[in-house]
């Protein structure tokens, strides 16, 4: 009688669930995506040209017959559309985070997040209120209303909007919509992040965007974030081509978050409408929220694999701090520059150049060595927490 064939090993039946509980044909290591980091910088450009050249409230930094929408007419135009740079950003962070954090453990996933906010975003702060509370007679009108230590201090935790404060800069409006994002994906992560359990999570995240604002519950609607969700979601499927390939289901979740993305568009735009006083283009910002899906899935899909300049790693680095200080800062900056007599064009390139310098600074002298040390505490702190775990309690075996 022959003998019965051996059973696999263990780890030989871990590798084949592993493959039945995701897609196959998962490409191989493919080359850093540079083109993420251009469109980062390019998003970043854009904001700062919405607010530079476009809002309207800034009051008492332009005079008569020298604003961006007298001498600078095309650009004042274009830039009016600039915040849809917020938009690309979204779409790139749901793309973003979930690659950097796939395999990752939740405390991984947690350390990973608050090294790559906080440093560069207590800096921001730092500047921005020594330069406003310093300079208050270039600063924006009202710039400095509110803004003592008791804001300061609250603005540091990243968490001003649900603790009921003023922002320091009012960019950082953004970071509490990006806080919000990390935490329900902290949910995914906490479980293992596998291809299922992400496509469920893009399925479950749309349908609660979708009833959020019929079931009249706040707290639901604020977390859930009906007008942001499809450009996450979307980047998040992004993702998940890029890792896994095309599929119908994929393309999908991608379609889908993108039709309710100009769907929300009218919803989203009445802010801006309000400090711009006077009306947007429903097409035009249709065609940029189509723009910045076609530009992320282009990368996701390979088409921008070519682009291999390595400056752009500078770019994307830049990114982060040149929003986190464009703002009230680089609104100081102008005003200053055109009180000694510059030019508009003048004043606006140096301000850009001093925000940029400012900006690789933040990055060189304060981000990249504070995120070192912090991240080094916080793996220890992780790593003992997990020990401790494993102990039993006082009194039993």
């Amino acid at each position: 009688m022959t003998s019965a064939p051996p059973l696999p090993k263990p780890s030989l039946l871990r590798r084949r669930s592993a493959k039945r509980a995701e897609p196959s044909g998962s490409p191989a290591k493919r080359p850093r995506l540079y083109a993420l980091d251009g469109m980062r910088l390019f998003a970043a450009l854009s904001v700062l040209s919405f607010h530079w050249t476009a809002y309207v409230g800034i009051g008492g930094i332009w005079s008569p017959g020298h604003t961006p929408k007298e001498v600078l007419p095309l650009l004042n135009r274009m830039a009016a559309y600039g915040w849809l740079g917020v938009e690309l950003f979204f779409v790139i962070s749901g793309f973003v985070i979930c690659m950097s954090c796939w395999g990752k453990r939740s405390g991984e996933f947690f350390v990973s997040r608050v090294v790559r906010l906080y440093p560069a975003y207590w800096a921001g702060i730092a500047l921005t209120s020594f330069v406003v509370l310093t300079f208050t007679r270039y600063a924006r009108s009202g710039a400095d209303e509110g803004l003592n230590l008791r804001t300061i201090l609250g603005n540091l935790t990243m968490m001003q909007t649900p603790i009921g404060m003023r922002h320091v800069d009012g960019v950082y409006w953004t970071l509490w919509v990006e806080m919000r994002f990390y935490l329900l994906f902290a949910l995914v992560v906490a479980m293992g992040l596998t291809y299922r359990r992400v496509v469920a999570f893009c399925g479950i995240w749309t349908i609660l965007a979708l009833l959020a604002p019929q079931a009249g519950i706040p707290l639901l609607t604020t977390m859930v974030m009906p007008n942001e969700s499809p450009f996450f979601i979307a980047g998040v499927g992004m993702f998940l081509m890029y890792r896994f390939g095309q599929n119908l289901l994929l393309w999908g979740i991608v379609g889908f978050s993108w039709i309710l993305a100009l769907t929300r568009l009218d919803s989203i735009k009445g802010i801006y409408v309000n400090v711009l006083n006077h009306q947007l283009s429903w097409s035009v910002m249709a065609v940029a929220v189509t723009a910045a899906f076609a530009l992320v899935l282009g990368a996701a899909l390979g088409l921008f694999d070519w682009v291999q300049w390595k400056w752009l790693t500078v770019a994307g680095a830049l990114t982060y701090p040149l929003y986190l200080i464009h703002q009230e800062a680089g609104w100081t900056v102008i005003h200053f520059l055109l009180t000694k007599h510059f030019s508009v064009q003048a004043a606006l390139a140096t301000a850009l150049a001093a925000v940029l310098l400012t900006a690789w600074l933040i990055h060189r002298l304060v981000e990249r060595p504070v995120s070192k040390v912090l991240k080094g505490a916080l793996d220890r702190s992780i790593a003992t927490m997990r020990k401790t775990s494993d102990e039993p309690a006082p009194g039993k075996p």
